[in-house]
Parts: C-alpha cells; sequence; structure tokens
C-alpha cells in the first residue's frame, strides 16, 4: 500500500525559507512537492515506498481592507506582496502531480502592538507618541487547518487508502489523530523539518524524520 503526506502549509512555508532559502512561488512548490517525494525514498535515495497523494492545508490569504490606526491610510491586505505571493503559491501546487490542497479560513483579531513594542511601552522605554508602522500588526489565526488534517488521517485510517502517513508540521495537536492512525495499523511518521518537537511526542509517533536541509543554527536563532 501507498504513503499519504499532509503537509501544514503555513508551517512549511515558515521552515522554508530557513532551510531552502527564499525562493518564488513557483519554485516553492515545486521543492514542497520534491521533498514530499523524499519520504518514498529510503537512506540511499532509492524509491521504496508508492505514493497516494500530498494533501497541502493552507489558508487563502487575507482580502479586507484596514485603516491603519497611526497614520490613518487605508491598507489593502490582498494587494501586499504575500498576499499575491500566497495565491500564486496554491496555484503552482494545483498543477503538480498528485497533490490535493485543502483550504481552511483565517480570523483576524483587528490591529495589536508587537510583544517587544508592548512591552517597551508598559516599562515607560517607549511612549506613545514615539510607536511607528513597525510597532503594529494585523495578527490573523488559521481556522479548520487541524480539523481538515484530523478528517484526513482518519479517513486515509478507517478507509486503508495509504498504511503510511507522513504528517509536515510543527504542531503538536495532532497526538489524537495520530494514536488513532497507529491503532489501526498505519505507520505514522512527522517530518518537523528540524523544529525541536517534546520528547513526549516520541510516544504517539512511528518516526520521526526530516528530509529537507538542516537549518543554520545562527539562523534558527534568529528566526
Amino acid at each position: 500500500m501507498p504513503t499519504a503526506i499532509l503537509v501544514d502549509g503555513a508551517f512549511f512555508l515558515r521552515r522554508h525559507n530557513l532551510t531552502y532559502g527564499h525562493t518564488d512561488a513557483a519554485q516553492t512548490a515545486k521543492t514542497l512537492h520534491t521533498m514530499c517525494l523524499n519520504h518514498l525514498n529510503d537512506k540511499q535515495g532509492n524509491r521504496v515506498r508508492d505514493l497516494y497523494r500530498i494533501f497541502v492545508y493552507d489558508c487563502h490569504p487575507l482580502t479586507r481592507k484596514a485603516q491603519h490606526p497611526l497614520t490613518g491610510d487605508t491598507v489593502d491586505f490582498g494587494e501586499t506582496g504575500s498576499a499575491r505571493f500566497r495565491r500564486e503559491f496554491h496555484n503552482e501546487l494545483k498543477t503538480q502531480r498528485k497533490v490535493v490542497l485543502r483550504i481552511g479560513q483565517l480570523d483576524a483579531v483587528g490591529w495589536s502592538l508587537r510583544p517587544d513594542a508592548a512591552r517597551d511601552l508598559f516599562a515607560g522605554d517607549l511612549h506613545s507618541e514615539d510607536l511607528d508602522d513597525d510597532d503594529l500588526h494585523y495578527p490573523v489565526r488559521q481556522k479548520g487547518v487541524e480539523m481538515r488534517i484530523g478528517l484526513d488521517v482518519a479517513t486515509l485510517t478507517y478507509k486503508r487508502q495509504a498504511d503510511q502517513i507522513v504528517l509536515i508540521t510543527g504542531q503538536t495537536d495532532f497526538a489524537p489523530a495520530a494514536k488513532l492512525a497507529r491503532r489501526e495499523g498505519i505507520d505514522f511518521i512527522l517530518d518537523p523539518m528540524w523544529h525541536p518537537i517534546p520528547a513526549a511526542l516520541n510516544e504517539h509517533i512511528d518516526g520521526l524524520r526530516s528530509v529537507c536541509p538542516r537549518p543554520d543554527r545562527q539562523m534558527e536563532a534568529g528566526r
């Protein structure tokens, strides 16, 4: 039976810049595909597994407009460089063989101070009149991605569509899905792309394997 590979898209993109460097959307999508296929190889680079499908979980970029609280300017998040990159990245993924794109939703919480700016403000080292654009951000949260990953793990397991699942993520809340798959005899592999994970997670997986280049330690420390 084949291997199914599940990729947390937002996590992959964050780690990609540390491991492969910054590339355009087309090359980034190709890198994701190649990295996934490397999981079908043994340590000598020989293809020993078949691929079922590659599932990529991500969200469409934010498209709303919001007024900046300092400048009063209207910010169109749908026209930012990161939004354009995300759209191109998703379009490129759709052209890759055996890739399925699963889309969740973004939940915006509004403008807020960055943690370091808030700390300096409360400590008296920064005054409100000294705030600038870099001190504010517009954080968003993913909704539905973890649920979609869990549902696909359950479907793959109960329908016996694969006998091995590789999950590429650094999140720690996948343990219930991994336990379900393992109880049903699925070989469950975690690829955190060299991101540190709690030692206790090892009891919920069958193997730990990162196939991307290992990030430079100085880059890791500065991320």
